[in-house]
């Protein structure tokens, strides 16, 4: 078998991964088209679309850090195959926010809060993937994350447990705002620019 360069390698992933991130942005975007396009047929809900704000955010976020996947050596079929799962995460989060019809719901609100516990379990079990993902890119990496990113990490996906559990609004409320602050926080103080 002919060897492949890491670089024949890291474009090759980067385009799987990129299909596979492409339909959770496109989930996201025919969501927003369609309650613009149909504004008065299903009642909208604030922390909702906060939520869809944060996906998107974190899906762009997170095909920008991939972009360090080009320093990893060697990528064995293992790692690829976890890295489709993971994108794979990402989509299913975003098929969560928009359901492919809303006629057993009389709104927004009512949908997220009866599937919440869905949402915020895959989004432990991606902030989790995350961890992995992260360590695949070395320790050097890891580590110079400092301790800031475990911790983030932990609360957030104790925060998402909480989450998943709770019908309380305020709660909801509390930490869409949070998440999206934190995560925009966390953008531009660590990842701003890829060097």
């Amino acid at each position: 078998m002919e060897a492949v360069t890491s670089a024949e390698a890291f474009t090759h992933i980067r385009i799987v991964m990129g299909m596979v991130v492409s339909l959770g942005l496109a989930r996201l975007l025919n969501g927003l088209a369609g309650i613009v396009q149909h504004p008065q047929s299903v009642r909208i809900y604030a922390v909702h679309l906060g939520w869809v704000a944060f996906m998107f955010l974190f899906l762009v976020h997170f095909w920008w850090w991939e972009h360090r996947l080009h320093a990893v050596p060697v990528i064995s079929f293992v790692a690829f195959l976890f890295l489709i799962v993971f994108c794979a995460q990402f989509f299913f989060l975003c098929a969560l926010l928009f359901p492919t019809s809303m006629q057993d719901y009389d709104g927004y609100e009512h949908y997220f809060l009866s599937r919440k516990t869905w949402f915020f379990g895959f989004l432990a079990g991606l902030l989790v993937t995350d961890i992995v993902d992260t360590a695949l890119k070395g320790r050097d990496y890891f580590l110079s994350l400092g301790m800031e990113y475990p911790v983030r990490t932990a609360l957030y996906i104790a925060l998402s447990l909480i989450a998943a559990v709770t019908t309380n609004r305020r709660y909801h409320v509390a930490l869409v705002i949070f998440a999206l602050a934190y995560q925009f926080y966390w953008i531009f103080r660590i990842y701003d620019f890829i060097t």
